[in-house]
Formats: structure tokens, sequence, C-alpha cells
């Protein structure tokens, strides 16, 4: 019996290179991608490989932290297990110190920390000790200094910090954490971020989608609980 996998952030980016990468995979039976963009859901499911997995799309607001628990409660009665959670979403509105308002730290961490966090916590919940493993993505604006990205930098060092406490408060019960911070990556949200660079001339999103199959592959034991900094010279 095949696994089911959640991957967050599937409409476009890293996320949508993941999930096209793991529907390749043929350990995953059914891949069900989240994101607030049905249109984009639309296209990712377009972009999978038919015939191995069993895709299905659910639009949803990551930002509605109140719905998450019936959310995963829906996801883990329709499929009887969520073997992989890829906590991809994120957000970004760059603004410097003075120019951070309270909603925006609001939405960055809702959407990077805190939904990441319920929908890990739900998770677990349901499986009740069987394996899980989870991919957090953070980013190398999280353990280095970005001036003028107040909200995002401190929310991507929150995910570290996070996925490091919650892999020893759960060791030993069949959950690994696994954090991954990319660098420099050709997505929409990196856009927002550097709109002045030229996608091209960084590292692409199925670069980071490659190591990520690699570490919720079903032989990957010595990992858990690290940050693993993802970079590419080109």
């Amino acid at each position: 019996m095949g696994r089911t996998a959640v991957v967050t952030g599937a409409s476009q980016g890293i996320g949508r290179a993941t999930a096209v990468r793991l529907s390749r995979d043929p350990s995953i039976a059914n891949l069900v991608l989240v994101a607030r963009s049905a249109d984009g859901l639309d296209a990712t499911a377009a972009a999978c490989a038919t015939g191995i997995v069993a895709v299905h799309q659910l639009p949803y607001d990551l930002g509605d932290l109140d719905g998450i628990p019936a959310l995963v409660a829906g996801i883990h009665e329709r499929h009887g297990s969520i073997d992989v959670l890829l906590n991809i979403a994120g957000y970004a509105e760059p603004r410097s110190l003075l120019d951070t308002s309270a909603q925006n730290l609001v939405t960055t961490f809702t959407v990077n920390v805190f939904a990441m966090l319920v929908l890990t916590r739900e998770v677990v919940r349901h499986m009740q000790g069987r394996p899980i493993k989870i991919v957090n993505i953070a980013s190398t604006a999280g353990i280095t200094s970005r001036p003028g990205w107040v909200a995002y930098a401190a929310s991507k060092a929150a995910v570290v910090s996070l996925s490091q406490t919650l892999s020893e408060e759960l060791a030993g019960t069949g959950v690994r954490i696994y954090t991954i911070s990319p660098g420099r990556t050709a997505t929409e949200l990196r856009r927002k971020l550097a709109p002045e660079e030229d996608p091209n001339t960084i590292m692409q999103p199925d670069a980071v989608a490659d190591v990520i199959a690699m570490l919720v592959g079903e032989g990957e034991r010595t990992l858990d609980g690290q940050n693993i900094i993802v970079r590419q010279q080109i």
C-alpha cells in the first residue's frame, strides 16, 4: 500500500516542482495538493505524471488556522493515513523595520509559522505514532541577516527553531522532521523579495524538489532534525 503525501503551497514554485517530482515516486499512492489558488492547483495537477499516483486538489487558504484541523481530518479520513507532510506554502511582503505594519507581521507569521505548526500538530495527532516524514521549508534568510525583510526573515528563523524543537520533542515516536533552507530560488515569492533579479541566473525550484524527494524517501533515516542548506552555483 502506497503512502499519502500532502504538499502545501502546491500551486507554484517549489511546491509545484515538488508535487511533479513526487508524482513519479512509486512509493506515493496519493498526492494531496493544497494552496489558495484553484487555477494554480489545476496547472500543477496537469503537470504531474499520470498513472502512478492519484492527485487530489484541495483549494484552501492556510491563513485560516481554525479550519486546518478539519482539513487534516478530512484528508486522513479519506486516505487512512498522512505519511508525508511538506510545509512549503510561504508568504512575503518585504518591508524595512519602520515600514513593517502589525498586519504584515501577523500575516507573515500566520502563513509561514503558525500554519506549519498547526498542520504538524494535527497530522501527528491523527497518525498516533505511525511513521511520518515532515519537511518544513525555511530559507537562508532565516539564518543570515536580511535588512529590509524583517518579517520574512524572522518567520523563517522561527521555522528553523521550531523544526529542531519538534524533532527532539517527537524523537522516538516515528516522526522525522527535516528543515530545508534554500538559497536564492526562481519562484514567485523570490520575485517579491528581489524584483530586479534575473531568475535565469539563480537556482530553479526543481533543484530543491530533488532534495525534498530524497528526504521523504523511505530509506532516509539519518538527517532528521537538521537544517539542510540548499544552494546552487550557476
